[in-house]
């Protein structure tokens, strides 16, 4: 059975992705966040912290680490210490810890700056719309520098919209969407990936009709099948806000791409 350490678990997708994890019954699931949950069993760790990390990493098999900090409001107070010192620290941790796979949860803001219908693959440059999305081109980068350095495999997972209520909740979301149950899938499909997979960056989405991106590939690479559609969505939130333009963006980056002045 594989141990798997999951950071940021009482986030909206980590609490998602630990019961789904668990209930496979097929893991070892270690899951932590820096406010530990009693109930859920979940352990108090600070990606901060150095000495933590490394002693909860021992006998780890695989990482996900979705421990992060979402808004570009708080840079030097959040973004630094949280999104890139953090992550950082976690791949640290894995490489003296002997982890054989990190699969880091990036988001689709690191290429924000892509034009509404552009196509988009994750070979392309990186265009972050947001601090936010700079710090995960920094995630991806510590990722792309460990599999060089040291062989450590690295997995890139662009999140598109992920939402409590399980439906996208806007128009643009539902090009980018993934349900509960694809999320899941998704990590299963990266923590089960073959040695072969040595670094690999790819988007996160169900599979949408009106997808931006194009995943049908990661069927062959990595198994991954999405069993939902942001599309269905679409007749239903249009009639609950006939208002909506979340679509008329200029930037795939949405609200977070909205150009500001200079001073």
């Amino acid at each position: 059975m594989k141990k798997i350490l999951l950071t940021g678990a009482n986030g909206r997708i980590g609490r998602v992705v630990v019961e789904g994890l668990r209930q496979t019954g097929d893991y070892e699931v270690v899951a932590t966040d820096v406010q530990p949950d009693d109930e859920r069993n979940i352990q108090a760790l600070d990606v901060q912290d150095t000495a933590a990390l490394n002693a909860i990493m021992q006998g780890v098999d695989a990482v996900i680490h979705l421990a992060w900090y979402m808004k570009s409001d708080a840079f030097y107070e959040q973004i630094v210490p949280v999104n890139v010192v953090g992550t950082y620290n976690v791949y640290e941790a894995a490489r003296l810890n002997g982890v054989k796979r990190v699969i880091f949860g990036s988001s689709n803001h690191v290429t924000g700056y892509y034009r509404i219908g552009e196509p988009v693959m994750p070979d392309m440059p990186m265009r972050p719309d947001s601090l936010y999305g700079l710090s995960k081109c920094w995630g991806e980068l510590v990722g792309r520098l460990y599999t060089d350095k040291y062989g450590l495999s690295s997995i890139n997972i662009r999140i598109g919209n992920f939402s409590v209520e399980n439906e996208p909740q806007s128009l643009r979301a539902s090009h980018i969407w993934i349900s509960h149950r694809d999320v899941v899938q998704l990590l299963i499909a990266c923590i089960e990936a073959g040695p072969e997979i040595d670094f690999l960056t790819l988007y996160g989405t169900s599979a949408n009709s009106k997808n931006w991106y194009q995943i049908d590939y990661l069927s062959d690479v990595i198994g991954y099948q999405p069993m939902d559609d942001g599309g269905q969505y679409e007749d239903k939130l249009r009639a609950k806000n006939p208002d909506d333009r979340s679509d008329d963006h200029e930037f795939q980056g949405g609200g977070l791409s909205r150009r500001e002045p200079r001073q």
